[in-house]
């Protein structure tokens, strides 16, 4: 040692905070536990038991992401109490597309500089999410990192995995015929956002001015969570006939329903059968936005898309319905690779 030396917290990183915040969120992680999780947060690796969450011959299926430049508007408006949920539907919502019922979460935080309270604030939003999608949140990792990010800025990822009994993977079966059912968004989700930004840019509005579109903030309408469809998703694949899942997330529908589709089949969707939430509306307005563009960026309105059975469409709209969805019957599935519109959107 020396007169002069520094230490780590000198350089930049606080190991008290990270420990402070690990305290912090361990009853938020601990009220996301389900069957299968065998240990608490605080080893250097998460265990769990997939034949005590109920599965004797069970497939894995992992799936990563993140939240993208939503993350600016959250980080300059200080609403951070939905962003975790951002993370985890962007995750889990991939996973029931396979087939596979989400068991367990990890988060991976990193800033320049640890805040407990907003750190904290951030990872408990993870774990409701969790809690929603019935997985639990069995790990994570803070990382202090000084220099890689300006002051109050952070970064997130998530990686969720999931479970199905052999041989049950998604897509399977699908038809020429096949119905689509497409399930209500709660407004953009988290993708195309660096659009939203320049949309709000050259419309020469802030995060706290009002919404043209909503009763709300700019900044407050523009970050309701991602919507989590998981729960009444499983319900429908047990009860028989759905065929495929698409999660509508970059690329929108144009991009992401032909990839559970076969490749001779494509999609017939009548654009006028589902109404344009009001966001949209006013992004395509006040950016000048072609339609083609906002249905290859956007969910438009639709963040799940279920191909299923003709004989089962109906009941399955309406157990979709009962279990809180907003279902459309949007098209069909039909001959020849590709989407095909008709109708105008909005």
């Amino acid at each position: 040692m020396t007169k002069n030396g520094i230490s780590y917290r000198d350089a930049g990183v606080d190991i008290d905070a990270g420990n402070a915040l690990v305290e912090r969120i361990k009853p938020a992680a601990a009220a996301t536990a389900r069957p299968g999780v065998m240990d608490a947060l605080g080893g250097f690796g998460a265990l769990f038991d997939p034949r005590a969450a109920g599965y004797d011959d069970p497939v894995l299926v992992a799936a990563t992401d993140g939240v993208g430049t939503k993350l600016r508007i959250a980080i300059d408006t200080g609403h951070l109490d939905g962003i975790g949920q951002d993370l985890v539907a962007m995750c889990v919502n991939d996973l029931v597309c396979q087939g596979a019922e989400p068991l367990f979460f990890l988060d991976y935080f990193a800033t320049g500089k640890l805040s407990v309270d907003e750190g904290a604030r951030v990872v408990e939003s993870i774990a409701r999410g969790c809690k929603s999608a019935g997985c639990a949140l069995i790990g994570g990792e803070t990382a202090e990192m000084p220099g890689m990010y300006h002051d109050g800025d952070f970064d997130l990822a998530g990686f969720a995995v999931g479970a199905m009994q052999r041989g049950t993977a998604l897509p399977q079966g699908v038809q020429n015929g096949d119905v689509l059912l497409g399930l209500a968004s709660d407004g953009v989700h988290s993708n195309g956002y660096s659009l939203v930004r320049k949309v709000a840019e050259r419309a020469g509005l802030g995060w706290a001015d009002a919404a043209p579109f909503a009763d709300a903030t700019l900044g407050q309408a523009l970050l309701v969570p991602t919507r989590l469809y998981v729960r009444p998703a499983l319900a429908a694949i047990r009860a028989g006939g759905v065929h495929a899942l698409a999660h509508i997330t970059g690329g929108g529908l144009t991009e992401n329903l032909p990839r559970v589709l076969p490749g001779d089949l494509g999609a017939e969707i009548d654009l006028s059968s589902w109404p344009l939430p009001p966001v949209f509306a006013w992004l395509a307005e006040a950016g000048g936005i072609a339609a083609a563009e906002m249905l290859k960026t956007f969910n438009s309105g639709l963040g799940m898309i279920l191909v299923v059975a003709p004989d089962r469409a109906e009941a399955l709209a309406g157990l979709l319905a009962e279990a809180g969805e907003t279902v459309h019957r949007i098209g069909h599935v039909g001959a020849g690779a590709g989407i095909r519109y008709s109708g105008t959107l909005g």
